[in-house]
């Protein structure tokens, strides 16, 4: 046997190799949108855990007896060649974008939190207001409406006297300010 043997040869048939990624990839996705957007949005030390060792599980179901060079750049390819298969598809497809991602999930409506859609989602109290505090929000009653995207992100929308002042709206209150103080002058 040469030095290069495993690099150029595989010890399964190549169509073998892609029907495992691609299983495999499909099986975690599937896991993954059972377990919910919660994972996504605020992944925890003991969620990094199971992230690493699901890695390790199916390592063996994907790689099956071969353990090439080539055959790991294979599954490597196909892994991300699928991935970016699968975005196209569900940026062209809402109905697949809806299987595969599922939909945004409000957490919060009118300045309550809907106990309900958190318990579903799996967020607790302390973490919803621990998400409101990091975008500066004192208390949920601050909030219109809150929703978990299906990225995991947690999209705010702010009642419109707890919004912050823009520039234009501080632009507007300047001249207002000059208008009065002219208006008194003159």
């Amino acid at each position: 046997m040469e030095w290069y043997t495993p690099f150029i040869t595989m010890d399964i048939p190549l169509l073998e190799k892609v029907l495992r990624t691609v299983v495999v990839y499909l099986g975690i996705a599937l896991l993954l949108r059972l377990a919910g957007k919660r994972l996504l949005a605020q992944m925890n030390s003991l969620d990094l855990v199971v992230v690493l060792l699901l890695s390790n599980v199916v390592q063996n179901a994907i790689i099956g007896p071969d353990n090439s060079v080539l055959g790991a750049m294979i599954g490597a390819v196909v892994l991300i060649g699928f991935d970016l298969g699968l975005d196209v598809l569900t940026q062209r497809s809402r109905w697949l974008q809806r299987l595969l991602e599922g939909r945004p999930v409000a957490l919060v409506k009118d300045g309550h939190a809907d106990r309900a859609a958190l318990a579903r989602v799996g967020i607790e109290d302390r973490e919803l207001a621990l998400a409101l505090s990091r975008q500066g929000i004192d208390d949920v009653s601050q909030v219109e409406t809150a929703s978990l995207e299906t990225a995991g992100d947690l999209l705010i929308d702010l009642k419109p006297g707890e919004r912050p002042a823009s520039r234009d709206d501080l632009a507007a209150a300047v001249a207002e300010l000059r208008q009065l103080i002219l208006a008194r002058q003159g």
